[in-house]
């Protein structure tokens, strides 16, 4: 059979490649062509374009860039159906994938839905367009359930792949020699993986990081951003490290992290290390957030939880002060980093166990057969 899939963000390119893994054991045959990013590529799939000329996050920047993504658009759904796939299997990205799924629909395509939109966060009515538009959704938050009940839409629970990529985590037990790494306590930076949360972000982080003359920083930087934007940021910070595409060997070393609000908050969790979650847009678009967010949260952390278990400074509190009060609050020592730690433990329960992209992989084949 034939597969169709559509990444717009690192994370999914992620989770799109081991779900292409998933259904190729049990669809020995199967054939996929992409819109996603390298680990796609890697997977097996024929790359159409790089997420990265997809990857806007705002609503501001949506905004200056519609003319973009509307050609964009429109390119891919030329490409849609001039191969019509056996399914057309989109991976979180709201925005862009809601109208791929209507119009996937409207041409007699199957869709799939892998990763459900965050549609609980703002305008959840967007519950009902996904019942109409897509013919499975498989859903990897375990509050999703209940709440896509509440519209009279099953939708299939498969666990966090996250959970699978931690399964197969190998620390390497060189990094901190290869980091350049000395004998003090480490503490990560994770500002993000979009050109935009890096310049917002970063900069607050790496300021904060003069209040702490015990322990060593490190960036994690990524690959499908250049060198020089990191360069730019750190000119005035020669001692703080950087690794690149190494997230999970940086946290394995860490006592703690300064974590941008996303998919990665999370994985600081899974891996049990205690973090402080920083987020800042530009103002038009916080403004517009803040009046649209149905959810008392931004981190999955705390969204799971369903209490506030990590700290979260958002927008104007993501100050260097505020920073370096609440990460004191964490380090060994510190009066929350039991509180926390223990937080995790019942987060964790939660998750369930590792299978998400093989379960998923499977009922998709099934789906098909």
């Amino acid at each position: 059979m034939t597969y169709y899939l559509i990444a717009g963000e690192r994370s999914g390119d992620l989770h799109g490649a081991n779900l292409i893994r998933a259904i190729r054991r049990h669809d020995s045959a199967a054939t996929f062509r992409a819109y996603g990013g390298e680990q796609m590529e890697e997977a097996g799939a024929k790359l159409v374009r790089h997420y990265r000329d997809m990857a806007f996050m705002g609503f501001l920047e949506v905004v200056k860039n519609l003319g973009t993504i509307r050609r964009i658009m429109r390119e891919c759904q030329a490409d849609l159906l001039a191969h019509r796939p056996d399914v057309l299997i989109l991976i979180d990205y709201a925005g862009f994938n809601l109208r791929m799924a209507r119009f996937a629909k409207q041409h007699g395509i199957r869709v799939f839905y892998y990763i459900s939109p965050k549609v609980w966060a703002w305008n959840q009515r967007r519950a009902l367009k996904i019942k109409a538009s897509v013919d499975r959704l498989f859903t990897i938050l375990p509050f999703e359930t209940d709440f896509f009940a509440n519209y009279d839409y099953r939708v299939d629970y498969v666990g966090n792949p996250l959970l699978d990529a931690l399964a197969d985590f190998q620390p390497d037990p060189g990094f901190r020699q290869k980091a350049g790494l000395d004998e003090r306590p480490v503490i990560a930076l994770l500002p993000g993986s979009r050109r935009q949360e890096i310049t917002s972000i970063l900069p607050t982080m790496l300021q904060a990081t003069r209040q702490f003359p015990a322990y060593q920083f490190v960036v994690g930087t990524v690959s499908n951003l250049p060198d020089s934007l990191y360069d730019r940021l750190l000119v005035d910070y020669p001692t703080i490290k950087r690794v690149n595409d190494a997230a999970y060997d940086l946290l394995h070393v860490s006592v703690a992290a300064l974590v941008t609000s996303g998919t990665a908050t999370l994985e600081t969790a899974l891996l049990t290390i205690p973090q402080v979650v920083c987020y800042k847009t530009t103002g038009i678009s916080y403004a517009i957030a803040k009046r649209l967010i149905a959810v008392p949260f931004i981190s999955l952390v705390n969204l799971i939880a369903g209490y506030e278990v990590v700290k979260e400074l958002i927008q104007n509190d993501l100050t260097p002060e505020r920073i370096t009060t609440e990460l004191k609050q964490i380090l060994p020592g510190g009066a929350k980093r039991a509180e926390q730690l223990a937080g995790y433990t019942a987060i964790q329960a939660k998750m369930g166990s590792a299978g998400a992209s093989e379960r998923a992989g499977q009922l998709m084949v099934d789906a098909l057969r």
